[in-house]
């Protein structure tokens, strides 16, 4: 760590430092996306991950009936079905995704915030 990001770290309060702990710059994908299993969006972020899994399985089970179907208004049927879940799991996994982007710049933020108020306090 160089001098400033020990003085910005000095300037945060507790609640802040736990913040930019939670959020380390080293964390790894899975990491992150439990980070959003965490705080007001915790539930929403919670549930939309049982219905993604949920909509993985319909997914592979429409499939197997399409390749199994006989006839093909069944075929279709099944075509179809897998095509709307997987677009439908394709807009979850990019709203789970943006949930991740957005805590990253939220602590990107919040170490600018902390900067403009280091670089205000040394020009009084």
């Amino acid at each position: 760590m160089n001098n400033n990001d020990q003085r910005i770290a000095a300037a945060l309060d507790a609640d802040d430092q736990a913040f930019l702990a939670s959020l380390d710059s080293d964390r790894g994908m899975f990491q992150q996306i439990g980070d959003t299993w965490k705080g007001p969006l915790g539930g929403w972020a919670k549930l939309g991950f049982v219905v993604a899994i949920a909509i993985g399985l319909g997914l592979v089970y429409c499939v197997y009936r399409a390749m199994t179907a006989d006839g093909t208004d069944a075929i279709l049927g099944w075509g179809l079905s897998s095509l709307a879940l997987l677009i439908m799991q394709g807009f979850l996994k990019q709203w789970m995704f943006e949930q991740v982007n957005m805590l990253t710049v939220l602590r990107e933020v919040k170490r600018l915030q902390v900067q403009i108020a280091m670089l205000s306090e040394k020009d009084c």
